[in-house]
C-alpha cells in the first residue's frame, strides 16, 4: 500500500486542510470496502448531480437519507419479518448498508425519490452571489473626463 505525505501541502496553503484530509482518508481506506449496494453518480448539467442507488427489496420506510455538514449518508435497514420463508435461490440482497458521500462546498440535496428499485437523490451546487465572478467597471481618469468635456463643448 502506498502512503502519501501531505505535509508540504499543509505548509504552503491556508484553508485547504479539509481537501488534504479528504484525500488522505480516500487513499488510506481499506480496498476491501463494500461495494454493496451498487450506485451511479451522474452530472446532469453544470450545477446539478444525481446519485442513483440500487435498493431492490427495501421500502421507503426502510431507507434513510441525511445530509450532515459536507456528507451525504444513505442507510437502509430492513425490518425482520416473523414469517419463515424458504428460498430456492436468494439473489436479491437486502442486508443493511450505509453509504457515505463527501459533498463539496455549497452542494445540497434537493430531493430523493425511490422508484422501480432505485433510490434517486438529486443534488445542486448553489454558489453564493458573493463568490460568483463579477465584472469590475474601470473608472475613467481625469484626462478622459477632460477630453469628453472638450468634445461636448465643440
Amino acid at each position: 500500500m502506498r502512503t502519501y505525505d501531505f505535509s508540504p501541502l499543509y505548509r504552503a496553503t491556508v484553508g485547504f486542510d479539509r481537501v488534504a484530509d479528504m484525500l488522505d482518508r480516500v487513499l488510506t481506506q481499506d480496498a476491501s470496502q463494500s461495494t454493496y449496494p451498487p450506485y451511479n453518480i451522474e452530472k446532469l448539467d453544470e450545477h446539478s448531480y444525481r446519485i442513483s442507488v440500487a435498493v431492490a427489496g427495501f421500502s421507503d420506510a426502510d431507507l434513510s437519507v441525511e445530509q450532515r455538514e459536507h456528507q451525504l449518508v444513505i442507510a437502509a435497514k430492513r425490518e425482520t419479518t416473523d414469517e419463515k420463508q424458504t428460498y430456492l435461490h436468494r439473489g436479491i440482497a437486502t442486508r443493511a448498508f450505509e453509504k457515505r458521500f463527501q459533498l463539496a462546498d455549497h452542494v445540497r440535496v434537493t430531493g430523493a425519490v425511490a422508484e422501480h428499485g432505485m433510490l434517486h437523490i438529486d443534488l445542486v451546487r448553489e454558489v453564493p452571489e458573493a463568490l460568483k465572478p463579477r465584472r469590475i467597471e474601470i473608472g475613467g481618469s481625469t484626462t478622459a473626463k477632460a477630453i469628453e468635456a472638450d468634445t461636448a463643448s465643440a
